[in-house]
């Protein structure tokens, strides 16, 4: 990781207006990528954290839309680029790793096609070039027999080798940032270790920057530099992996790193779960949305949201714990 930061994200909002009312998915992100750095963005299923890559790269769809922000890539804003501009960014200089393999990879196509369509378009080589480069990339994200397997159909594919396609591909192109949906869900633990060090590994040999997309604090623990914890639409703790794990502040986060599974635990040990489920973010009131479930929750939790607290060397939370009364934010 170097000082260069390449993708800024400026206090960006993205809603979805529906017949039930405006589903405020990301409600005023900010954070920083630096070139070759890692980010995890971390929280339960519907925090907002697939909506916000979405929005990096334009691809949110009706009835959703971009309400306001910046997201600054070497400067310049994302936001205010025609389509055409974009389609020029997005899959070259920033490329994504859907959540599923499968339904990501056209089940019709041979992986050559759907990988050398990709590189035609934005590297400008021939179609021979092209194969030549999606066969170094299978062998580089470790497919034995890359030069014929090139040529197979996603089905002809473990779940893990399809994983490994999609890396290929999101990498075919040299992009600068490299965005992964859940990359490991569908995967089994021992598959799961080897996806995420080979991005590691990636990472480090191509200087790419990656944005890992989890709701599991125990998948980012050894793999990001910094981490994002995102409830409802925010962000409620971001600071290096090490401070986080070392001095957490946010109750949620707490909860999270109390729900991965530890080695040292007894057999007897029930595992934690945060109690409660995640808020409906249809239309929410003004105020903390984790109160309902936080075991610390105090009067002031119900009568607004807490500004940022800074606690120094790039840790910040947002919690009436560390935040005086007036202090608060819309």
């Amino acid at each position: 990781m170097t000082d260069e930061v390449i993708l800024q994200v400026k206090n960006l909002r993205t809603y979805f207006h529906t017949d039930a009312g405006v589903v405020k998915a990301v409600d005023g992100i900010n954070f920083e990528l630096h070139k070759g750095e890692t980010l995890g963005i971390v929280g339960e299923s519907g925090s907002g954290k697939s909506v916000t890559n979405l929005s990096i790269i334009n691809l949110v769809s009706h009835p959703g839309r971009i309400e306001s922000g910046e997201i600054l890539f070497h400067g310049q804003d994302l936001l205010k680029l025609p389509e055409n501009e974009i389609r020029k960014i997005r899959g070259n200089k920033i490329s994504m790793i859907f959540q599923d393999p499968m339904t990501s990879l056209n089940p019709y196509l041979k992986i050559s096609t759907q990988m050398i369509e990709t590189i035609r378009m934005h590297q400008g080589l021939n179609k021979e070039q092209a194969r030549a480069k999606a066969v170094e990339m299978l062998k580089l994200v470790g497919i034995p027999g890359a030069e014929e397997r090139v040529d197979c159909y996603p089905h002809q594919f473990s779940g893990g080798m399809r994983q490994r396609v999609m890396i290929a591909m999101g990498l075919s192109c040299n992009p600068e940032i490299l965005i992964a949906d859940e990359p490991t869900s569908a995967l089994d633990v021992t598959i799961q270790a080897q996806i995420l060090e080979l991005m590691k590994d990636l990472s480090k040999r191509l200087g790419t920057a990656v944005i890992i997309i989890t709701h599991s604090l125990g998948v980012v623990a050894g793999m990001c530099d910094t981490i994002n914890v995102m409830y409802a639409g925010r962000t409620v703790e971001h600071a290096t992996t090490h401070q986080l794990f070392k001095e957490t502040k946010h109750p949620y986060t707490q909860g999270l790193i109390r729900s991965v599974p530890r080695l040292d635990m007894e057999m007897s040990d029930k595992l934690y779960s945060i109690p409660g489920v995640p808020p409906n973010v249809v239309d929410l009131p003004p105020c903390c949305p984790f109160y309902p479930r936080c075991e610390k929750a105090m009067d002031v939790c119900k009568k607004g949201y807490p500004a940022v607290t800074d606690f120094g060397n790039d840790h910040v939370c947002s919690c009436w714990l560390y935040t005086k009364e007036k202090e608060t934010v819309k």
